[in-house]
């Protein structure tokens, strides 16, 4: 049993190893420079850092041809994690005055070896997990970069103020470093199917979008968050414009959204293993549309409890759609294309949160909050409808079209 269970803490450390540094770099960096008085051109630059993880799907297929065995596999997350930490220690060796062009050139080396370790993975997870596994595995992935988040960005900031910044990058580039113990100690057999000579090339990505069951699952990951993501995009904003201040909403939303977050997250595993996969897709759309509704029954000047109901519901329903994205993700993959497949599926759910997030802000302008809520109730019930189709309700073996059989 303990060889079992040790699949979990493995995944768990992978996956904060990624989320704290990711969420250090983009959220709380912005912060330093700002306090430093850095222009709002030079923080914009910092965003860039994002970019290899999305187009992290363009190396996936040469990852998907060199992860013929577990040795393979081991050893591709290993090394990108030790490179990863090593680029971490080194920019601490910079200053941000001085070396920023450097330090942005470094964190793109940095986090294109994150995306590479994030893709290996997936794939070490896929092979891993059972399929009445993966739910609770997913928990444990989406956990892990929400309280990665939350490490990130408020313990972090905490810290720079203690030990600076060459110490604090140190620090973290140990902790990216030990997250490999468990994979490294990670005894139990892994099945991977022969491949032979098949190689997987670059134009299975197009082919991904040629398979009618594959095609219809796109449709339902660009929209499947869209009725909360716009919400989540403005909170910040709508708090602020509400009066308070940025101590007040770092608490309210990085700390007890976040925390939220984790939690539905835990616990959303164990629901899909419950009431399964399809009413699960049912049930967590009905909890983002029950946030949609909260938002916008909400008076001009809300009560401050209103205001945490509002975010609580908000961040655990995005907490419990995650897990079960995540889940069908790696049950909608082809044999032997696996961190092509689940990759691409999750950029293009990531890309379509950003398109979304972007027009939030222009829909926000021009009807106000109380327009953007109500647009978004409009895209989570037209979401519903989407699912009929690609998910029928009261169908006995419906859930296959979310999916192809890679057994």
């Amino acid at each position: 049993m303990r060889r079992i269970n040790a699949k979990y803490p493995t995944l768990f450390s992978l996956y904060i190893a990624q989320s704290i540094p990711m969420s250090f770099f983009s959220t709380v960096v912005p912060v330093i420079m700002r306090e430093e008085n850095y222009s709002l051109e030079s923080i914009g630059l910092l965003q860039l850092i994002k970019l290899p993880w999305i187009f992290k799907f363009l190396w996936a297929p040469f990852i998907d041809n060199h992860t013929r065995s577990k040795k393979q596999l081991r050893n591709w997350i290993i090394a990108s994690e030790l490179f990863y930490a090593a680029v971490i220690m080194s920019i601490g060796l910079f200053d941000l005055q001085t070396d920023f062009k450097l330090i942005i050139g470094l964190l793109l080396l940095a986090f294109s070896a994150s995306a590479t370790q994030d893709i290996a993975t997936d794939i070490f997870a896929i092979y891993i997990l059972k399929k009445k596994e993966r739910s609770v595995g997913n928990s444990i992935q989406s956990a892990g970069s929400f309280i990665g988040s939350l490490f990130g960005t408020g313990v972090l900031l905490i810290a720079y103020h203690h030990f600076g910044w060459t110490w604090l990058l140190v620090c973290l580039a140990l902790c990216v470093a030990f997250a490999i113990i468990p994979i490294m100690r990670y005894r139990k057999p892994i099945h991977i199917a022969p491949k032979g000579n098949q190689n997987i090339s670059f134009l299975e990505i197009g082919r991904f979008f040629s398979d009618h069951v594959l095609r219809r699952r796109v449709v339902l990951l660009v929209f499947y968050y869209s009725g909360i993501i716009g919400i989540l995009s403005m909170l910040k904003p709508y708090l602020v414009d509400l009066g308070y201040n940025a101590k007040e909403i770092g608490f309210m939303s990085g700390i007890v959204g976040t925390t939220v977050a984790t939690l539905s997250s835990l616990s959303a595993g164990l629901v899909i293993r419950k009431i399964g996969k399809r009413t699960s897709f049912y049930g967590f759309l009905a909890l983002g549309l029950l946030a949609a509704l909260f938002f916008y029954s909400l008076p001009a000047v809300p009560a401050l409890w209103q205001v945490y109901i509002g975010i609580c519901l908000l961040w655990g329903s995005y907490g419990f759609m995650s897990v079960i994205i995540y889940t069908s993700s790696m049950d909608s993959v082809r044999q032997h294309r696996e961190g092509t497949d689940f990759t691409l599926q999750i950029v293009i759910t990531h890309l379509s949160s950003i398109i979304i997030a972007i027009l939030s802000g222009k829909i926000g302008d021009a009807l106000g909050y109380k327009g953007l809520f109500g647009l978004e109730i409009i895209l989570i019930s037209f979401t519903f409808f989407i699912l009929l189709f690609i998910v029928p309700p009261g169908r006995k073996r419906a859930i296959k079209m979310l999916r192809r059989d890679h057994q």
